[in-house]
């Protein structure tokens, strides 16, 4: 089954104040709409994310997220979808989330996608505790009632099916009345309270909150090491560094990636890097090491983690690491999609003890610092 989520992103956001829209805005250490992207990008049933943006907004969303699919929204909600519908094309499975629900876990998808085993559509829900009232006073009944949320998940064909009869003049409450009213029944999942939709300036400090209320800091330490050869090049950090020999290994013996990736995979116990790149894999022969980096990173985003920063220490006699520091440090920020200021590079000698001090190799250390749901 391909399955193809929606993130609906067009709206201006003008109720939340602020210089830029809502969806757009720093909100626990990036833009609003990079948690929701990040957290379905990173699901394994997942195979594509579209955003649907407001007009105008194109040169906000590529500093946000970067080259990714996305459609212009409609002057209503109803015509954004439909517009990222057509992106999503003949999916067998859509997720239709709103950006202004930026913490959605993996646990929710899980559940929805699950429930289109025997439904149409399945949608999040949470009970209703507090008491209720109509406007004239008089109490109504919680029974049977739930806050809906986002994503809601349907049989593409259904969802397709509902956008082409729904009338041009009307606007639904979202897209699962539209389905109900072709007389198709909607599950309803378990949702989650870190759910709650983002709409006022408020909101922003209260999903903070929540935010920070939800998560432990976790740290790890990944270390690596590789031999000096004859012929080969010297890859720092990501970085081709001009020496007389390069390091040796199956990959291209990126010394300082290896170490930081192993102790990302470290902060949330998934081994080391061979265990996930095995040097006796042939495909893996010569490769970048950035995609172990991306990785390791796509595993800590898939179990809700924010890498808050990273930390290694080359250990070489020569060459030296000064003049290249920067370029390795912002080339490690632009993997992990860090900020420079949240890498540090440091470089060390053995003074002249050892076999880096002997010249016949490097070794690098890293620390990572995350943050991880509690």
């Amino acid at each position: 089954m391909r399955t193809v989520a929606i993130i609906v992103a067009a709206g201006s956001g003008t109720r939340a104040g602020g210089s830029v829209p809502k969806q757009f805005a720093p909100l626990a250490g990036k833009p609003m709409l990079q948690h929701s992207f990040d957290a379905l990008t990173s699901h394994p049933e997942v195979d594509a994310v579209v955003v649907v943006v407001g007009e105008g907004q194109e040169t906000a969303l590529h500093a946000a997220l970067g080259d990714v699919p996305f459609a212009i929204g409609g002057a209503t909600r109803r015509e954004s979808v439909k517009n990222g519908l057509v992106l999503a094309g003949d999916a067998d499975r859509v997720l239709i989330h709103d950006a202004a629900r930026p913490f959605l876990s993996h646990a929710v998808i899980d559940r929805l996608l699950a429930a289109l085993g025997d439904h149409v559509g399945a949608i999040p829900g949470l009970p209703v505790a507090d008491t209720l009232v109509s406007a004239s006073g008089a109490s109504v009944s919680r029974e049977g009632l739930v806050r809906v949320q986002t994503p809601q998940a349907f049989r593409g064909a259904d969802i397709a099916e509902a956008h082409a009869a729904w009338p041009a003049d009307q606007e639904a409450t979202d897209d699962a009345q539209m389905v109900r009213a072709l007389g198709k029944t909607v599950a309803v999942v378990e949702g989650s309270a870190m759910l709650e939709k983002i709409t006022h300036p408020s909101d922003f400090a209260a999903a903070e909150a929540r935010f920070g209320a939800s998560m432990r800091v976790r740290t790890a330490t990944g270390y690596d090491v590789h031999r000096f050869a004859e012929g080969e090049e010297l890859w720092l950090g990501g970085i081709r560094v001009p020496h007389s020999r390069g390091l040796s290994g199956h990959s291209d013996a990126d010394v300082v990636l290896h170490a930081i990736t192993d102790a990302l995979l470290g902060t949330i116990g998934a081994g080391d890097i061979g265990m996930h790149f095995p040097p006796s894999d042939p495909k893996w022969r010569g490769a970048a090491s950035a995609q172990f980096l991306q990785h390791a990173a796509s595993l800590v985003a898939a179990e809700g983690g924010v890498i808050d920063f990273i930390d290694v220490t080359i250990i070489c006699e020569a060459p030296k690491v000064g003049p290249h520091r920067e370029a390795i440090r912002a080339s490690i920020a632009a993997i992990l999609g860090l900020r420079v200021s949240e890498v540090s590079v440091k470089a060390t000698t053995t003074e002249r003890l050892g076999f880096t001090g002997r010249g016949e190799g490097m070794a690098a250390q890293a620390v990572a610092t995350v943050r991880v749901p509690a």
